[in-house]
């Protein structure tokens, strides 16, 4: 197959590229430019052969069948093609080869650091076939099972590629770190660039955290944007060690006795990316995550990657070791050099206590049945670090490089300390740890204008250091200050909920059967909880009403009504069943076979209130993998019935009879509702964290 193909000449190239930029002298990198340029190009062809499947419905490749759908919109197709784990392992290794031409292209990062690019480029190929998207469909089929309803959503559309385009920069700076080993090159040569994608890369991957964390407080309707899930929490490691490793790095380009830390964080950055890989897709997370990928083969695959690159940069790092840089680190405690390295020892930690939470199952498994820990753990065992980690913030933010800085006199940092311990209390917060990190974090903002405007710290800093100060003090509001309550909610009976009146005005569908709304107001604003429907009238995901005001949302999750009105009868030919209202009588089927294999099923229904008969005609729409029916009105809209099942003799029809519309909507429904104060000042965080980065890597 084409696609199989392509990879396959990738990994060629990828691997003449590694032995060109081995080699010494200019043919060596003249060809090494050409190979990676000719595996980008192969690369490209197997992604936009795979893409174009999924535009042509080319359901006899296994990936499409599972991941795309004829009815599916265009902009879903296009990002069906990271669904699944095998499209969105060729998303990462496209965007390394794209990142790899640019490398090449530039020629900066020496011919050794290339040669380790393309080796990991050719690692990565190996991921893509041994986890292949174009294998072929086990049976064909005439349409595909489509996207999950959860998934068709524009975040999380664009959460993934965010995603990976950070996974794939992180092996830049850990190239470059990697080929000044080899080539013994000083540190000045390649600190810069390597910070410059490391930024990239650490904003990009954070930006994709965030944009996760949103779509699960919009979509998911749980009530939280983070649920410590083990998925989740493999990203977050890398995320965290690698604001270490440009911590680290800064520090190193004032004390270059650093370098042998920061070679040694940002390996473990890369290892942890593909460490966290396997651990969502090996399959030893089915049971313990609602995002890993179950059943899978790859896991080995993965495994064996993972200890080829931190064995390798191991045992290179330990050959080295004599030839780095040596000297003191920091020159006194007071320095800023010490204090950040302190913060950056936190983040390590922090990082340390995440992978250990998420390994749980992994490592429990070793030694007896697998077990996890709830999100109570991480809560305990973080917080403290969290509250040192604003503190060294703090301090770094205020201070001077050398033995002699000293720090700046100011009102500020401690005022907005202050402000820091009124606003938990303001919102009901009693717990002291919520509230020493809430009041950390606002000296810490305090501390970063300080720093400056003193000139100690450029716009980048502040700007991310002020986020991320404001975005704890948002998690301490809108997290410890939630108040949350299942309450009965009867249409037009408004109720008092934590100082707001909730009014539930029933339920609103849409003409074509795709979606109902469940509508409320609350405080007079009109706030709408999405349910997406099957064909067959079935909730398929369900997402939150949110009343957004400036003091912060107001969060509505609506559970199904009761389905005590439902029922399912079974009709013999000409013969009459009856309900409380209606009496139906089958009178006979037609069988419509089409072009491509499908047969629309039609029943003959005849429905009586004892004065008017109505005939209606409930169709399936029966297909090879299975069939689907849609509900339809009966006598005006009293009630509504489905085609279930025909028997092979024709005899005997299956009907479910459901009710009205107006019926359904009316019907009272529980609901969770919670408050979350001032959560939009996370977003504004998350997004000022982001921006902050990208301004620091024009520095």
């Amino acid at each position: 197959m084409f696609g199989t193909i392509s990879l396959g000449a990738a990994l060629f190239f990828a691997l003449l590229a590694m032995l060109a930029y081995g080699m010494r002298g200019e043919y060596g990198a003249r060809y090494g430019r050409t190979f990676v340029a000719l595996s980008f190009l192969t690369t490209l062809a197997a992604s936009v052969f795979l893409m174009a499947a999924i535009f042509q419905n080319r359901f006899d490749i296994g990936y499409v069948a599972s991941y795309s759908s004829r009815e599916l919109s265009a902009f879903y197709k296009f990002s069906a093609f990271w669904a699944g784990q095998q499209g969105s392992f060729l998303l990462w290794l496209f965007i390394h080869a794209a990142a790899g031409i640019v490398l090449a292209a530039h020629d900066r990062m020496g011919r050794y650091g290339l040669a380790v690019y393309m080796a990991l480029q050719a690692l990565l190929v190996i991921l893509v076939l041994a986890k292949s998207p174009f294998v072929p469909a086990e049976s064909v089929v005439q349409d595909g099972m489509g996207l999950n309803p959860l998934l068709q959503d524009p975040w999380m559309a664009f959460h993934p590629p965010v995603i990976f385009i950070g996974y794939a920069l992180f092996a830049v700076p850990l190239s470059y770190a990697a080929g000044s080993l080899l080539a013994g090159d000083p540190l000045k040569t390649w600190i810069e660039p390597a910070r410059r994608w490391g930024l990239v890369a650490w904003s990009f991957l954070g930006a994709g955290i965030f944009m996760g964390g949103y779509w699960a407080y919009k979509v998911l309707g749980w009530g939280g944007y983070w649920g410590w899930d083990p998925v989740e929490n493999s990203s977050l490691v890398p995320w965290l060690l690698a604001a270490a490793f440009l911590h680290i790095l800064r520090v190193a380009r004032v004390r270059e006795a650093a370098a042998s830390v920061l070679h040694l964080v940002i390996l473990f950055t890369y290892a942890l990316v593909i460490y966290g890989t396997f651990l969502t897709r090996s399959g030893i997370l089915g049971d313990f995550s609602v995002h890993s990928f179950s059943g899978t083969s790859i896991g080995m695959t993965l495994a064996v990657a993972n200890a080829l690159v931190l064995v390798a940069g191991l045992i290179l790092l330990a050959v080295k070791a004599n030839s780095l840089p040596k000297g003191e680190v920091y020159p006194a405690h007071s320095s800023r050099e010490f204090v950040m390295l302190l913060g950056a020892m936190l983040l390590v930690f922090l990082a340390a206590i995440v992978f250990i939470g998420m390994s749980m199952p992994l490592l429990s498994q070793l030694v007896g049945s697998p077990s996890a820990v709830d999100s109570a753990f991480y809560v305990r065992t973080t917080m403290p670090l969290a509250i040192a980690l604003m503190l060294a913030m703090a301090v770094a933010s205020m201070s001077r490089y050398g033995a002699d800085a000293k720090l700046p006199h100011a009102v500020l940092p401690s005022v907005l300390l202050g402000f820091g311990v009124f606003a938990p209390l303001a919102v009901g917060i009693r717990e002291v740890m919520p509230i020493v990190l809430s009041a950390f974090s606002m000296f810490a903002i305090g501390a970063a204008v300080v720093g400056y405007r003193a000139k100690a710290i450029g716009l980048g800093a502040l700007l991310s250091h002020g986020a991320v100060g404001v975005s704890f003090v948002a998690m301490v509001l809108a997290g410890t200050g939630s108040q949350s309550a299942s309450m009965e909610l009867t249409p037009n009976e408004p109720v008092n909920a934590f100082g707001h009146t909730i009014a539930y005005k029933g339920q609103e569908f849409a003409q074509d059967g795709t979606e109902k709304h469940y509508v409320y107001e609350v405080d007079g604003t009109e706030a709408k909880a999405l349910t997406k429907l099957h064909k067959n009238g079935e909730d398929a995901a369900r997402e939150p009403a949110i009343a957004k005001t400036f003091f912060g949302d107001t969060y509505i999750a609506p559970t199904p009504p009761k389905k005590d009105k439902q029922m399912e009868v079974t009709l013999k030919e000409g013969k009459f069943e009856m309900d409380d209202f209606f009496a139906y009588r089958y009178e006979g089927v037609e069988l419509d076979s089409q072009e491509n294999g499908n047969t629309i099923v039609t029943a003959d229904i005849a429905v009586t209130d004892g004065e008017t008969v109505e005939h209606v005609q409930p169709q399936i729409f029966a297909t090879a993998d299975g069939g689907t029916s849609t509900p339809i009105d009966i006598m005006g809209g009293k009630k509504r019935i489905r085609l279930t099942g025909v028997s092979g003799d024709r005899r005997m029809a299956r009907l479910e009879l459901l009710p009205s519309r107006e019926e359904e909507s009316m019907q009272p429904v529980t609901a969770s509702v919670s408050t979350k104060p001032f959560i939009w000042v996370l977003w504004l965080g998350t997004i000022t964290l982001t921006v902050g980065t990208l301004v620091a890597i024009k520095k």
